[in-house]
């Protein structure tokens, strides 16, 4: 069985981020107040940030695998490559449709060729040709995989729609799961791993912004026929990045479950304890990251699991 968790991770440095009124139509987690007030320092504290989580990230053993966000095209959202490309342990690599122009630019074959000399890489799947008919799959945005059982859950909204979910489904033959979903205000959640986080053995879900209670009720039972134990959160607690966590293993196999320092500070005490039977806990301040970006720790991390040459 594949294992859910990786040691290598791709992460990309930012060289022009800010915030993005491209992306803020569909995405509620952008501050445009804040952004308005102090644009002119996102670039570098979110620059401090990213240095200091990888710091940490790689005093951990964990692998790291940095490359620098070009000059030139201005890409503001660089620094989240989840959102464009996917690695498999079958040594697939996927390529997906983006909503916003300007993130289409972030797609870089320079990086996927520059792994492919270092690890196995057996085929290419691009679909992004689907952004030619409006029809969007934002990466492990728009999935939250269960890679140990090659199920793909995805809620379904202006960045995830279920043409390019079969398609990669009829693809990698992952068996998809979709639902939709709002935050409290009724806005459609815009990516799936906002709201939903998978483990080996545990999931964390917010199940109250899923509005359907079928639907509801069919995630719940679907997370734990696939035996994780369900770890709710409200809404609240999903708007503070709670769901955008990522576990992600040392080279000895320790678990470490990855979150923002905004999202561990949501959680609540016994639920603090139920995640740290399953992985250490490591937070990190990513408050400007967040704010003009909309994005938490997760979708700043692409995992690699293609198989080394």
């Amino acid at each position: 069985m594949q294992s859910q968790a990786t040691s290598k991770i791709l992460m990309i440095r930012p060289a022009n981020f800010g915030y993005n009124p491209e992306t803020a139509e569909s995405n509620a987690f952008q501050n445009p107040e804040l952004a308005a007030q102090t644009n002119d320092v996102a670039k570098e504290d979110a620059q401090r940030e990213f240095d200091e989580m990888v710091h940490q990230l790689q005093a951990t053993g964990v692998d790291v695998m940095i490359y620098d966000d070009t000059a030139d095209p201005n890409t503001p959202d660089a620094i989240f490559p989840n959102n464009w490309v996917s690695f498999h342990a079958s040594g697939t690599v996927v390529l997906y449709p983006m909503q916003a122009e300007n993130r289409r630019l972030e797609r870089r074959p320079d990086i996927v060729n520059d792994l492919a000399e270092r690890f196995h890489v057996a085929r290419i799947i691009d679909l992004t040709h689907f952004e030619q008919e409006g029809k969007f799959l934002e990466g492990t945005g728009s999935l939250v995989l269960d890679r140990m059982n090659r199920v793909a859950f995805a809620s379904l909204s202006p960045r995830t729609h279920p043409d390019v979910l079969a398609e990669f489904a009829n693809q990698t033959g992952y068996r998809t799961i979709s639902f939709s979903a709002a935050d409290a205000t009724g806005k459609a959640v815009y990516h799936t791993n906002v709201l939903m986080c998978i483990g080996d053995t545990f999931a964390i879900v917010c199940l109250a912004a899923i509005t359907d209670p079928d639907e509801r009720l069919m995630v719940r039972q679907e997370l734990e026929s696939l035996n994780k134990r369900v770890i709710d959160i409200t809404l609240e607690q999903m708007a503070n990045f709670a769901g955008n966590m990522l576990m992600v293993q040392t080279p000895k196999g320790q678990k470490l479950l990855i979150m923002s320092n905004r999202a561990y500070e949501s959680l609540t005490p016994k639920q603090i304890d139920q995640l740290d039977d399953y992985a250490m806990l490591f937070h990190f301040d990513l408050s400007t990251i967040e704010n003009y970006g909309g994005g938490s720790a997760r979708c700043m991390m692409a995992e690699v699991h293609l198989p080394l040459k």
